[in-house]
């Protein structure tokens, strides 16, 4: 063999050893691994209240608009709209060349649908579903809304990304029974749900929709150019935290929602990994009560722990005892935003007094009925707010139940409404998104509409007419003025009981770029640098 047929043969083989090499680096780069907060029990974001969801959903989904990260609402699937009839007909005009995951055009009727089934679940959606004369599509590029007063709030409520969002689906899917889960994940946004490559409890795959058309704006956190620089991204998961922490570390994972404030420090030595807090908003922790049986349907029972509850204790439990992750105290809305107020507050914000709680305890007459706390052991937040709270619980007096199950089933049991010997509950910990609770509207802790309340179901006719009355309040100082009578009722009521505001960090690669800032793990825009 001559020396440059050596030379060629050389080359050749290296070649094939570099070439899978190549081909696996070219295919890694286009796949994003995440590591999500916790399984996916659900695939309907109309359905659940629940984090996750919505965060599946905002991938699989588009809104009919958007909100930058100032919060100020943009047309998204929208091409934009006209209010005529002084403020009681909205006519909105649809983008051309919308698609579904199937190939079939977005039409009007989908989106008239969609946005009938939203309005029977999420909490601004009813009041939609109360105002409205009429919800049509004159063609396809159009919808009608004719309202009975003014709403100036619409756009704002049908592009809001917190629970149950307005996700604009095809017809046949959006009239399925807003109280029954769908089946089929046919969407409309930037990624495509592999629904025969998902496996609750481990993974869950979602695929680039070719035809998705993105805005031509620069992408703002929900509005704007929502262009997708991954063909895939696979949620893995990972419920143990030291697994997850490990896969982070090891580059076996790019991305971690939630880790353990215990291995932030392990994770901050490396030099490959990146901490943020995306929400600023951060996340309101709430104990939440069952109004339908004893002990809590009685309102001096759930005033009673008031004195005890320490919300510092809850929030070094939920998130660690660094000042930049948590805020206290917190009252009924998010601490920062600017309808959070002192009103009433001193009930948790005085001097702790647990003799007290105990003694109010015993003056109501509670005779030792079981209290079934529920968990959720794989979101270590949820389950340290949930071990404060059951030790506390034991320590004023009750008698307490604290069954451990993964969130999937937390989320299912707690739509039970029998008594706990039927299965059913009494009190839960549970965290719900700044935005969500930073004004009374998308307030869903503090309806009081009894049946169609949140779980927990409370009747509190004085709450929804001060909701009332914050629609319709001339000024932002009248707005706030709504909100601190809001905060004194709620807390003599008690739906709830505020824990603190968390601010959990999420980690990543320093090779992931871009992160969406504003609030939880979105996935456009992000990129591998």
């Amino acid at each position: 063999m001559t020396e440059m047929s050596r030379r060629a043969a050389m080359a050749g083989a290296a070649s094939l050893v570099a070439a899978p090499r190549l081909a696996s680096a070219q295919a890694n780069a286009r796949l994003l691994r995440f590591i999500p907060q916790s399984n996916l029990a659900s695939i309907d974001p109309v359905w659940s209240t629940a984090v996750i969801v919505r965060n599946h959903g905002l991938m699989v989904y588009d809104l009919l608009y958007g909100l930058g990260a100032d919060y100020q609402v943009r047309p998204q699937m929208a091409e934009g709209h006209v209010i005529n009839d002084d403020g009681l007909t909205w006519t909105i005009r649809l983008r051309d060349g919308l698609r579904f995951h199937d190939g079939e055009p977005v039409r009007g009727r989908d989106c008239v649908a969609s946005i009938q089934r939203w309005s029977k679940r999420d909490v601004l959606g009813q009041r939609l579903d109360a105002l409205a004369d009429e919800i049509s599509a004159p063609d396809d590029r159009t919808i009608r809304i004719r309202l009975k007063r003014p709403w100036p709030g619409l756009a704002w409520a049908l592009g809001k990304p917190s629970a149950n969002i307005c996700a604009i689906m095809p017809e046949r899917v959006a009239r399925t029974d807003p109280f029954t889960q769908i089946t089929d994940a046919t969407g409309s946004g930037p990624y495509r749900f592999r629904q025969d490559l998902f496996r609750p409890g481990d993974v869950a795959v979602y695929e680039r929709f070719a035809d998705y058309r993105p805005r031509e704006e620069r992408v703002d956190f929900l509005s704007g150019g929502k262009r997708v620089n991954f063909d895939r991204v696979e949620w893995k998961i990972m419920p143990d935290p030291a697994t997850a922490g490990a896969a982070l570390q090891n580059n076996e994972a790019d991305w971690w929602e939630t880790p353990l404030p215990d291995l932030l420090p392990l994770l901050r030595r490396n030099r490959e990994i990146e901490i943020g807090v995306v929400n600023p908003a951060g996340n309101l922790g709430v104990l939440r009560f069952n109004f339908l049986h004893p002990p809590f349907n009685d309102p001096a029972v759930r005033r009673a722990l008031l004195p005890a509850i320490n919300q510092r204790d809850f929030m070094n439990a939920a998130i660690g005892t660094d000042p930049a992750l948590s805020v206290v105290p917190a009252g009924v809305f998010t601490p920062g935003t600017p309808l959070a107020n002192e009103a009433g507050l001193e009930v948790l914000s005085g001097p702790r007094n647990l003799d007290a709680a105990r003694a109010a305890l015993r003056a109501t007459g509670y005779s030792n009925q079981r209290v079934t706390l529920l968990s959720a052991t794989d979101l270590p937040v949820l389950q340290n707010l949930s071990e404060v709270a059951a030790d506390l619980l034991r320590r004023v007096g009750f008698n307490v139940d604290f069954p451990g199950m993964d969130w999937g089933t937390h989320i299912q049991r707690r739509t039970n409404r029998n008594g706990v010997e039927q299965g059913g509950w009494s009190a839960f910990c549970t965290t719900w998104e700044g935005l969500d609770v930073s004004v009374p509207g998308s307030h869903q802790p503090l309806r009081g509409h009894g049946s169609a309340a949140w779980a927990g179901w409370p009747t509190m006719p004085r709450l929804e007419e001060l909701r009332e009355e914050w629609f319709t309040a001339p000024d932002p100082a009248a707005a706030r003025r709504v909100a601190e009578e809001i905060q004194r009722v709620a807390l003599q009521e008690v739906p709830f009981i505020p824990l603190g505001l968390v601010r959990p960090p999420q980690a990543w690669r320093r090779s992931i770029t871009d992160v969406v800032r504003g609030g939880s793990a979105l996935f456009w825009g992000v990129r591998r640098s």
